[in-house]
């Protein structure tokens, strides 16, 4: 069962919703897929026993076999090589390392070199298994160390995933092949501009899901409005509380400083597994 939690902007409370459903359901494995800013830790407080490198391949040029034909550019989709006279430039950060500038080489001058773009971290929390990604600085792009992250789940086994902010690429990545998503959202109307976004992207994928409302109140109405209209289902309504606010500040989640909130996390985990079924 692959549960992930998703949202159309950053700020709604994906990581304040995902960390306390799995407090509240226990023997799970938690990923932390907002690789480029995975905050997942401060919540869990994981015991981190290994770290491993995320490294991409990038072509490399052999100069004493390039006859700067500009084949490599040509087959390039991702315009990640220039050729000049004499020169063969790569841009790294533009480079998917799809392989096809060595494969169509003519002359064999390009080989491929590893570069490390990120790393994993591999922990636990009493019986929650914890993978978190971080993406190093400067990097541009977010999917490899994704992907690496979700190579470590395992058959037979809940997983609940933080997926990053927004609905790009990583998002995609991140919620595909997932059993059901929770959309997470605030009654703002940028919250409910983006909550179309991601809802259109994941009936797209096919997915399963339904919506928790965080810092719900009485003066923005549209987005239940929006989700009555849709057939939304509405999971939980997260009250916009001072003391709410103040716990999330010192990193306190949320069923840990409200203990009521663990039965309304595992009523709405029963309901998905129910789904499911």
């Amino acid at each position: 069962m692959i549960i992930s939690i998703a949202s159309g902007k950053g700020g709604t409370g994906k990581t304040f919703v995902s960390t306390s459903l799995a407090l509240s359901i226990g023997e799970a494995h938690f990923l932390d897929c907002d690789v480029e800013e995975p905050n997942a830790h401060i919540f869990l407080k994981p015991q981190i026993s290994k770290i491993e490198k995320v490294t991409v391949k990038i072509p490399q040029i052999d100069k004493r076999k390039c006859n700067f034909c500009g084949k490599c550019a040509e087959v390039c989709e991702y315009n990640a090589i220039a050729v000049a006279k004499g020169k063969v430039i790569i841009f790294d950060s533009l480079c998917h390392s799809c392989g096809a500038c060595t494969l169509f080489c003519p002359e064999g001058a390009i080989s491929e070199k590893e570069k490390e773009v990120g790393k994993v971290n591999v922990g636990k929390i009493k019986d929650i298994k914890f993978t978190s990604g971080e993406l190093n600085v400067g990097e541009a792009m977010a999917i490899p160390v994704i992907k690496k992250v979700k190579e470590r789940i395992r058959e037979n086994e809940t997983v609940i995933i933080d997926a990053p902010p927004g609905t790009s690429c990583p998002v995609i990545e991140t919620v595909k092949d997932s059993d059901y998503c929770v959309l997470v959202t605030e009654p703002t109307p940028f919250g409910l501009a983006d909550l179309k976004l991601a809802v259109e992207v994941v009936r797209k994928l096919k997915i399963l899901f339904g919506l928790i409302i965080n810092k719900h109140n009485s003066e923005f109405m549209e987005t239940e409005e929006f989700c009555r209209q849709e057939k939304i289902p509405i999971l939980l309504k997260i009250p916009e509380d001072r003391k709410i606010a103040e716990a999330y500040s010192k990193g306190i989640p949320l069923v840990e400083g409200f203990s009521e909130y663990k039965s309304e996390f595992i009523r709405i985990f029963d309901e998905v597994v129910k789904k499911k079924k």
